[in-house]
């Protein structure tokens, strides 16, 4: 397998990159999201991303995963279908105005908005 410098992967990175694909997949199953979570920083801290690559890459991965995860629980029951096309709406204006600005922007402000915010969500879900 080739990384993203046209090297060989080790078997150590693929091993890296198998559990936090594993892991990310187990976290979105369980919550209905939040893979990039882990997958960001697997790959800007353990396998040394730039971060904007690491969250290009942590938003591919999680398209595919997030389908998956929509196919499950439309099969158990668990899909509400009124909220879909607002909500589907504002994440394609999201996405696309997130992909310009992360485009835009130097690697330290992505780093500390996203740290901000999981830290954010981390104490909401803590405390409230």
């Amino acid at each position: 397998m080739k990384d993203k410098k046209g090297l060989t992967d080790k078997p150590k990175t693929i091993l890296i990159k198998l559990l936090a694909g594993a892991l990310a997949g187990l976290v979105n199953g369980l919550f209905g999201g939040g893979g990039g979570m882990i997958i960001v920083p697997s790959l800007k801290y353990l396998l040394r991303y730039k971060i904007n690559s690491a969250h290009a890459t942590a938003i591919a991965v999680i398209l595919p995963l997030s389908v998956l995860s929509g196919i499950f629980y439309t099969a158990f029951g668990n899909f509400e279908w009124s909220p879909t096309l607002f909500t589907s709406l504002g994440v394609l204006i999201g996405g696309v105005f997130g992909a310009i600005l992360l485009k835009k922007l130097a690697s330290k402000p992505v780093t500390l908005i996203f740290s901000v915010v999981m830290a954010i969500a981390g104490i909401k879900m803590l405390l409230f």
